[in-house]
């Protein structure tokens, strides 16, 4: 797709930039998205209706997310996600960072130690999280692909130790087999053929359920196509395919670390014990969007 400038918008239906700029950050305009501090416009992107006065309340939680994210809102349930999906899915990849650390340093850019050591891995790949959730929150709507799953991959890498070491390709598929637990994984000369594959099969549907999306992280991550990182990078695209279908999405913590990892080692002969692990988990989201007052019982 292609996309224009504020100033090509513009002139295109005849009015400010100011008025399209604000277009774009309270999300008037969909699928418009900053690069930087620059707003990439789809060409085919239709002018709002001003006779409404009045900004439409966000209908989905996707629609409420990418607003409070333009709109740079604290407290809300954007601010909330960005903490608490970043710590909890980097704790269980053996990251040190308290959730009140990682809560500071989204919220003060800044991080605060005082007797223990800290990985600064651990601080980027926290920073980097932050920004692959807005990615996932700007791409909510579009489908998944190999550019977008690898883009996710060299965002959440970006700066750390592997992405200056040519053994864990940082942005691209692995060059090295490896193995999740005791389990060995596609091999690397395979690994292109068979996400083209899982990709192909995924996208036959437009709208998903559920259980479809977690086939998909089942397959992801048997297939584990990044050197590191494939967990992380499977959940982000678990919420955002829930944010795409309208279904509550989920946060997997600690206390249910090992009835997911359970989940996925026996997907293929009891789906139940994944599925009732996520639908555990959007019992407790369905409590944050209960004190945020936004309705789920429009999303499935």
């Amino acid at each position: 797709m292609k996309y224009l400038s504020v100033s090509d918008i513009a002139k295109l239906w005849n009015m400010s930039e100011r008025s399209v700029r604000n277009y774009c950050a309270t999300g008037k305009i969909p699928d418009a998205f900053l690069t930087g501090k620059t707003w990439n416009i789809p060409e085919n992107a239709v002018k709002p209706d001003r006779k409404n006065k009045h900004t439409d309340k966000p209908k989905t939680l996707s629609d409420i997310l990418k607003f409070e994210m333009n709109n740079k809102i604290k407290g809300g349930i954007y601010h909330k996600i960005q903490i608490d999906l970043t710590y909890n899915s980097n704790y269980i990849e053996g990251s040190k960072l308290t959730h009140d650390q990682t809560r500071y340093i989204y919220e003060t850019n800044t991080i605060g130690i005082e007797k223990n050591t800290v990985n600064v891995d651990d601080i980027l790949e926290t920073v980097n999280h932050f920004k692959c959730i807005d990615l996932i929150i700007d791409k909510a709507n579009y489908e998944l692909s190999e550019r977008l799953i690898k883009n996710l991959h060299f965002i959440l890498k970006n700066g750390t130790k592997s992405s200056s070491n040519e053994r864990f390709a940082v942005g691209d598929y692995k060059k090295y087999p490896n193995i999740v637990g005791d389990m060995e994984t596609v091999r690397p000369e395979n690994v292109a053929q068979e996400m083209k594959k899982l990709l192909k099969d995924y996208n036959k549907t437009k709208t998903k359920n559920l259980t479809e999306i977690l086939d998909f992280h089942y397959h992801f991550e048997a297939i584990h196509p990044f050197q590191d990182g494939n967990g992380r990078v499977g959940r982000l695209i678990m919420f955002k395919e829930c944010l795409k279908n309208n279904i509550v999405p989920f946060i997997i913590d600690d206390e249910i670390k090992l009835f997911y990892y359970r989940g996925l080692k026996e997907w293929e002969n009891e789906k139940g014990y994944l599925i009732d692990t996520c639908l555990c988990a959007q019992d407790k989201f369905k409590s944050f969007l209960d004190y945020f007052k936004i309705d789920y019982q429009k999303i499935n």
